[in-house]
């Protein structure tokens, strides 16, 4: 048993790493377009599982749910004083198609397939759509690796810390976790945060106010693991321990990006006010 826990530990490590290397070389590529197109490739692959996941419960709207990871790729060249119209009115729209599918198919999709549905699409595409506008923004890049260091350094310091001394289970939604690795998981976060704006101040003279940085990387951290919490609720209501074993050690894509895909619209949020 020991063994095999280790060799998952290694599968988890080694998939982590994979993951870390994929998201910098996003970071680098210049093209925008290649790196939204991206990005609707992994609302894409999000989405799929999301709807594997909850056919065991319901009969989602698949082609509205793909359609929707188009709007990823979009979004970000559309004039930035409509993208909040836009946002704003995609939802009753979506509701007016999915109603319209209701009336069309004589209430063969029922109300619960366009809830689950419709849940499904603010979930990802959407939520996804805020990393693209991030991307877009002056210094996206930069600010983007804010995102990653406080949702994945959360995640990792929060496991390896939780795994090692975690004796308070925190939620049932989440077994393993515990509250140990919970508030390791924010104080890693901060830490990491605090080092990397100490490199781009001291090595590339921006001037990024430290408390700003601390306060954002709490909040982050925070957000980032009610988002983990409620990727675990979902399946814990569909009865799976995984979205998909794309990922050996860390399940499927929703289950690598749920962290951040919670922080990317506050994160946006942020950074547009500061």
């Amino acid at each position: 048993m020991k063994g095999l826990k280790v060799k998952m530990d290694i599968k988890r490590i080694v998939s982590g790493f994979i993951v870390a290397i994929a998201v910098l070389v996003i970071l680098l590529i210049p093209n925008k377009l290649i790196v939204d197109i991206i990005f609707a490739i992994i609302a894409i692959v999000a989405i799929h599982e999301y709807l594997n996941a909850i056919s065991k419960v319901c009969r989602p709207i698949k082609w509205i749910s793909y359609l929707s990871c188009i709007l990823v790729a979009t979004i970000g060249f559309l004039p930035t004083q409509y993208i909040n119209l836009i946002i704003m009115f995609s939802i009753p729209f979506l509701l007016l198609i999915m109603f319209a599918q209701v009336i069309a198919t004589d209430m063969k999709t029922t109300f619960k397939d366009m809830a689950y549905t419709l849940f499904g699409i603010l979930y990802i595409p959407v939520f996804i759509m805020f990393l693209t506008l991030i991307n877009a923004m002056d210094n996206g890049k930069i600010l983007f690796i804010y995102l990653f260091i406080t949702a994945f350094g959360t995640d990792i310091l929060a496991y390896s810390v939780g795994y090692r001394i975690g004796k308070h289970k925190f939620s049932k939604v989440s077994p393993k976790k515990s509250i140990e690795g919970c508030i390791a998981g924010t104080i890693g976060a901060v830490i990491i945060s605090v080092i990397y704006t100490t490199i781009l101040n001291q090595g590339f003279s921006f001037q990024i106010s430290y408390l700003v940085v601390i306060s954002a990387g709490i909040a982050f951290s925070l957000i980032g693991q009610i988002g983990d919490f409620a990727a675990s609720s979902i399946k814990r209501y569909v009865d799976i321990k995984d979205y998909s074993n794309l990922l050996p050690g860390h399940g499927g894509m929703l289950d690598r990006i749920d962290s951040i895909l919670f922080i990317a619209p506050f994160a946006y949020m942020l950074f547009t006010i500061i």
